[in-house]
């Protein structure tokens, strides 16, 4: 059975499932849908166009789904896409899409999004991914599947987040994170194969002890040419899909730009920003002796 609570405001156009929750003081606006199960606390608001699955958890004073925050956005139609089983603690902001980014913010299913992260306008996000406490993925980033971002973590646009990949809390991230790696630091550097993510995801001994091999060949050793190393490593495990996985992941970082593969498909140039020139006031033109 829906439950409504009296005080929600939930715009006509709105599409609300079976056994849904809205409580005290949320906002629906037009053209959301809310899948079955899902759980409104008080104080959401939930703008449109936007799609939640089923059972989704929303905690107090998150918003989904508002404008993007990107000047070359002119208020065209865009989309926030969610999948099923996901809990948004507290504050947290999700952006719809730009047309500058295909049109949508997708976020996939059962990813927990800590107190006071940011989901900026484009990003991608697969599977059962955590993201911590204040986390911030600026435009056009894309998460993979059973990554875990530590708290604090600022994402620069564009970048790629490995499959269960691990990042460290207070990371800087300028470029893509391989995937089953741990990395650190300001700016952030591989520092160890993700073992455990790859244990508690029932990954195979040997595979573990694969991709082991690969972080020593191709970020401790300096053995020759990191294309070398790569086809060398895929040549001696090519029953082990994370090896080439990873392998096609380092690839695709070399080829893209500052070590961004996804900055290649980057559409800017054909949308030139239009800023309204700026007026300095004759007051504070003057030299700060003569103020």
């Amino acid at each position: 059975m829906t439950k409504i609570h009296p005080t929600a405001i939930i715009d006509p156009t709105a599409r609300i499932g079976d056994a849904v929750e809205i409580g005290p003081y949320c906002v629906i606006g037009a053209d959301v849908e809310i899948g079955a199960g899902t759980v409104l606390m008080n104080h959401v608001t939930v703008l449109g166009p936007t799609t939640m699955g089923r059972n989704n958890t929303v905690f107090p004073l998150a918003v989904l789904g508002a404008d993007p925050q990107d000047r070359k956005y002119r208020g065209e139609k865009s989309r926030l896409v969610v999948g099923d089983g996901n809990q948004f603690r507290e504050h947290v902001t999700i952006h719809r899409g730009t047309a500058n980014g295909g049109g949508s913010t997708t976020i996939g299913d059962r990813n927990l999004v800590m107190v006071g992260a940011h989901i900026a306008h484009d990003c991608h996000l697969g599977h059962q991914i955590q993201l911590a406490n204040h986390v911030m993925l600026a435009g056009h980033v894309r998460i993979e599947d059973g990554a875990t971002i530590s708290g604090g973590t600022g994402v620069h646009h564009f970048v790629t987040i490995g499959t269960l990949s691990f990042v460290g809390g207070l990371a800087r991230i300028s470029r893509d994170v391989p995937p089953f790696m741990t990395v650190e630091g300001n700016p952030a550097e591989v520092r160890s194969p993700n073992r455990t993510g790859m244990e508690r995801r029932g990954f195979d001994e040997s595979h573990i002890e694969a991709i082991r091999e690969c972080y020593r060949r191709l970020f401790v050793e300096n053995g020759g040419p990191m294309a070398d190393r790569m086809r060398s490593l895929r040549d001696e495990f090519p029953d082990v899909p994370a090896v080439a996985k990873l392998c096609d992941a380092l690839a695709a970082r070399a080829e893209g730009v500052h070590g961004r593969s996804l900055e290649v498909l980057r559409q800017d140039k054909k949308r030139t920003l239009q800023l309204q020139p700026l007026h300095i006031s004759e007051e504070h033109q003057k030299a700060p002796h003569e103020a």
